[in-house]
């Protein structure tokens, strides 16, 4: 089987030590594997994504080392195709409207239930017809009818990151208290959700081993569960340690100090790099 690995960072920001780990442990388990490395601009934030950003992104890969296979792949250039495939779903009745707004989500959740972490939707909109859906309302996924429409299938996904190293089955219980009946695209405003154009992405380009932060572990049960639906291939996943500061912090693109272009005009080589991210 062809190993194919991605790196898809979002242009909102310069890359820093973290993104540069990433994308270095993803492309050299792709050459050592004589497989594929591939690059994708997450860009479907298109309020905060800046062109510049990404030719910086590309010009401090290059600066890296790294080489990708085929040509940079863009959400932004795809948003349609992300909502056309939510329509199936739809027709099996496992989505629904929701005209919540974050205040009105965090008054029901004021007195949560037992078990159920605060930030999960509280089913307010559950149940209303697809028909009723007006300019502005997000779509849910039906969690509870997802499951059952899955009834049969092995709900499970390998993960070879040393902090969850394992097979993991998806229990609908604990799917239930920690993710909910997540939002997947709003109506007007070309916003797809994060995990579901990142999962859409993963198989239609073929990508066979799925490597990102730990942070992003939490997206993964829901991923899976949307490619179980539309019959598409589960990758394997290995979620690596985060780069942080000096107090422990992640880095984030606010982080400039620790940006990729700042230490390449500090002097640093590619090499350096590697040194400072442990690779």
């Amino acid at each position: 089987m062809a190993f194919v690995t991605r790196f898809a960072p979002s242009p909102t920001g310069p890359l820093h030590l973290g993104h540069a780990y990433s994308a270095i442990l993803a492309h050299d388990l792709a050459r050592a594997e004589g497989g594929q490395f591939l690059l994708r601009m997450e860009d479907t934030d298109l309020e905060r994504c800046r062109a510049e950003y990404e030719a910086l992104i590309l010009e401090d890969l290059a600066w890296l080392g790294l080489t990708w296979d085929g040509p940079v792949l863009r959400q932004s250039d795809h948003l349609a195709s992300y909502n056309a495939r939510l329509e199936p779903l739809a027709a099996r009745g496992l989505l629904y409207p929701c005209s919540c707004t974050r205040s009105d989500i965090r008054a029901a959740a004021s007195a949560p239930q037992e078990g159920v972490a605060f930030n999960v939707y509280p089913g307010t909109c559950r149940g209303r017809p697809m028909a009723t859906r007006r300019p502005g309302d997000a779509l849910r996924l039906d969690l509870a009818a997802a499951f059952a429409a899955l009834v049969d299938h092995d709900l499970s996904f390998q993960e070879t990151g040393a902090a969850h190293a394992g097979l993991h089955h998806i229990a609908p219980d604990r799917a239930h208290q920690r993710i909910g009946d997540v939002v997947l695209s709003r109506k007007g405003e070309d916003i797809v959700a994060y995990f579901l154009a990142s999962a859409f992405d993963d198989a239609d380009q073929g990508v066979t081993h799925v490597i990102r932060g730990e942070d992003l572990f939490d997206f993964t049960p829901v991923q899976v569960l949307l490619l179980h639906l539309l019959g598409l291939s589960t990758p394997v996943y290995h979620h690596h340690r985060l780069i942080r500061d000096d107090q422990g912090k992640r880095l984030a693109k606010r982080d400039d100090a620790r940006s990729i272009a700042k230490y390449r005009t500090e002097g640093a080589t590619p090499g350096d790099i590697r040194r400072m991210v442990g690779l």
